[in-house]
């Protein structure tokens, strides 16, 4: 008798080690896809040059389509929200300094160097503490192939992004909607 309890014990302690396990994998940047074929099948929403970058880059942003049909001007976006920032290096002049067009704005290369996907989906933000939370958001960091960068670290994007809570934790999609839907 004293065996089959302590297989019993062993059991239900594997089932609850693994248990919670499950939970810790379903939560993190590991929920996110990389959109494949997103700069063909997204919309293109907004660049934006940065030059505190060293070296200066420019990033591409990116919204899924059925998305940016559902979101409504002052409204958190819908569940289901896949946003893309797309980085790439600013061409530079033999000054070192960045190209740019008639508008000033930065010429992008073609390569691209890094991939950021936010993404909200019900229920996602209930695994953080409230102090880490930004509503139902998950973020991850990709390579240019789609590889994700599991060696990276998303606690600064939760960090920065808490600072516009009042826009549904994203910098310029609320903008995008309302100049885009013109309602």
């Amino acid at each position: 008798m004293f065996r089959i309890r302590r297989h019993t014990l062993g059991a239900t302690v594997s089932i609850t080690v693994l248990a919670v396990a499950a939970a810790v994998a379903l939560g993190g940047p590991e929920r996110v896809a990389y959109p494949e074929n997103y700069a063909a099948t997204f919309v293109r929403y907004m660049t934006v040059d940065k030059p505190e970058r060293e070296p200066p880059i420019v990033r591409f942003l990116y919204v899924a389509p059925d998305a940016l049909a559902m979101a409504r001007p002052g409204a958190p976006l819908p569940d289901g929200t896949v946003v893309v920032m797309e980085d790439h290096l600013a061409r530079l002049g033999d000054d070192g300094q960045p190209l740019t067009d008639a508008n000033g704005r930065f010429l992008p290369g073609t390569e691209v160097t890094n991939v950021f996907v936010q993404e909200k989906r019900a229920g996602w933000g209930e695994i953080y503490p409230p102090e880490k939370r930004n509503g139902d958001w998950e973020y991850a960091w990709f390579r240019p192939d789609g590889a994700r960068r599991s060696d990276r670290s998303m606690d600064a994007c939760f960090e920065c992004h808490r600072s516009v809570a009042d826009q549904d934790y994203t910098f310029t999609t609320a903008p995008f909607v309302e100049r885009v839907k013109g309602e």
